[in-house]
């Protein structure tokens, strides 16, 4: 090789660091490699295989540990559940009946019909979920929770035979993360964890998504078993799932995930940027909670003049008192060792020849504990995009500091619905709409034809969970005035407040209305809307001020 070449060589593999130029911008602030401060912080990310894929398996596990055993855990990820999904995100058709040329009331039967046949497939258990466990709101939350913990979720759709009580085929499985990965064969790794590899066609495949040399995904590979699962009955194979149907055009299988950085194929644990902190704190919380509890107890030394050089192992008993044994000797607690010593309230014993006893005073739990454990909950709270208020459940604050954390909140929420709503409400829709139509069930002039008729008829909203209300009547009146001066439609409100029809409350009113009349009722100030209208806040309650100090 020649020198000019291997100086371009060296050129190429250098770092940027080695080449970029002293005592200029940021190589005298937050890229500088000479300040004190900076000199040990030295990270060098890679791609997102490399960060992610190849920690993925660790991440997973410690996600799921947090989330069995860190109260806060389960609380950021019991929450989104709650808020996100909640009993169930409801279909609400909503096709464009101008592309479709549909008049409002055969769009509107057509509506109806069509959430009524849905409703048939989605609400029970044994027709939509492919193991009969779930209904199609329970396999939301589901998906939500294992989304959160692992970092992604694979809903994979599978066609069984109609029954005479349900007429469709399409069933859904849910795949845990785990599952998902690189055929040993393709790659090189430990057995179960292989990340990269090459597939047979010569496509890349990461942590078990196979890409094609554009980059899109083509196909999952689905392991049979979980990794390490200690199992003699389940097959040891790997099956290859086409991501879209070639003659269809439907996915196969769905991937719920969210993406945090580009070419990423792989989603991350909820917790995986608070999985320290959230882990110190439970260790904090559980020798602060043994410090209590040791200190409810007398805490003793056995001191003998035997050659024994350690104090006896698991002195403090597990909870049973000394000296009373169970009924059944083989079902208590309590140790049968000479070595081993039990514990209780009031509890007198006697000592052996040459032992002695010696009590200890253990301090009491910290008096900064719960100022410690707050602010730690809000860092922790602050990385997962959580209020301290939601995350804890606690809203001691004012008014408007409670009301601004639910707000905060609820921005991120709508968010990951929105992700949930794409990834896996509307495509598992629009898969089952095409077997309704396919199976004429449902009446969708064009479906099969044109694309843009199709996507017509598929149009839909997902009505949730709304938006919780510290003050429902001041809510109510700003929403009226929003009505009033076109900032927002009658249509809008009522879905942002209960998640219904306006046209359907509409024509539920005017029929209890009618019957109000009848029976010589009414409530005409409430009827037509204008309760609260021009009130100043004196005459409608408390003011704002005075709802903060309460």
């Amino acid at each position: 090789m020649e020198v000019d070449d291997i100086n371009k060589d060296k050129r190429t593999r250098a770092t940027p660091d080695a080449q970029h130029v002293q005592a200029k911008g940021y190589s005298e602030a937050g890229a500088s490699v000479t300040r004190r401060a900076m000199k040990g912080f030295t990270p060098r990310s890679g791609s997102p295989q490399e960060d992610i894929d190849f920690n993925n398996y660790t991440l997973r596990q410690r996600g799921r540990m947090l989330y069995m055993s860190s109260p806060i855990a389960t609380s950021a990820i019991n929450t989104n559940r709650t808020k996100v999904v909640g009993t169930g995100l409801e279909l609400k058709s909503a096709i464009d009946r101008d592309v479709l040329g549909l008049s409002a009331e055969a769009a509107k039967e057509w509506r109806r019909h069509t959430e009524q046949e849905f409703r048939l497939w989605a609400d029970r258990k044994q027709n939509c979920d492919a193991i009969g466990l779930n209904n199609f709101a329970d396999l939301q939350q589901l998906a939500v929770v294992c989304w959160l913990q692992s970092g992604d979720v694979f809903p994979l759709l599978k066609h069984y035979d109609p029954t005479p009580l349900n007429p469709y085929s399409l069933r859904i499985h849910m795949i845990e993360a785990d599952r998902v990965r690189t055929p040993v064969d393709f790659g090189a790794g430990v057995i179960g964890l292989t990340t990269e590899g090459i597939a047979a066609n010569g496509n890349h495949i990461y942590d078990g998504v196979e890409v094609d040399d554009n980059g899109m995904v083509v196909a999952y590979y689905v392991h049979s078993t979980y990794p390490f699962e200690q199992t003699l009955t389940a097959p040891d194979t790997y099956t290859r799932v086409l991501a879209y149907g070639e003659q269809t055009g439907l996915p196969n299988i769905l991937h719920v995930m969210n993406s945090e950085r580009c070419d990423q194929y792989r989603g991350i644990t909820y917790l995986a940027q608070v999985i320290e902190p959230l882990l110190q704190l439970r260790r904090y919380t559980e020798s602060e909670l043994m410090a209590a509890l040791v200190q409810s107890f007398f805490t003793a030394w056995i001191v003998t003049d035997t050659n024994k050089s350690e104090i006896p192992f698991n002195e403090v008993g597990s909870g049973d008192i000394a000296g009373v044994p169970s009924s059944n000797p083989m079902m208590d607690n309590l140790s049968r060792s000479p070595n081993e010593y039990e514990m209780g309230p009031g509890t007198v014993a006697h000592l052996d020849d040459g032992e002695d006893i010696k009590f200890g005073s253990p301090n009491i739990p910290t008096s900064g504990f719960n100022e410690f454990v707050s602010t730690f909950c809000k860092l922790i709270g602050a990385g997962l995009n959580l209020p301290y208020d939601v995350l804890i459940k606690e809203y001691n604050s004012s008014y408007s500091a409670s009301r601004a954390a639910l707000l905060d909140a609820w921005d991120d929420f709508k968010m990951r619905r929105s992700w949930l709503v794409s990834n896996f409400c509307q495509p598992v829709y629009e898969v089952w709409l095409a077997e309704a139509v396919a199976r004429g069930r449902i009446n969708a002039p064009g479906f099969f034809d044109d694309p843009l008729i199709r996507a017509a008829w598929c149009e839909a909203q997902w009505i949730g969970p709304v938006q919780a209300s510290l003050d429902p009547k001041k809510e109510v009146q700003a929403a009226i005035l929003q009505i009033q001066n076109g900032i927002k439609t009658h249509e809008q409100v009522t879905s942002e407040f209960g998640g219904g029809d306006w046209y359907d409350n509409v024509e539920q009113l005017e029929d209890e209305n009618e019957k109000l009349a009848q029976a010589g009722g009414g409530g005409s100030d409430i009827a037509d809307g204008s309760f609260g209208i021009g009130q100043s806040d004196k005459e409608m309650g408390t003011s704002d001020n005075e709802q903060d100090q309460d």
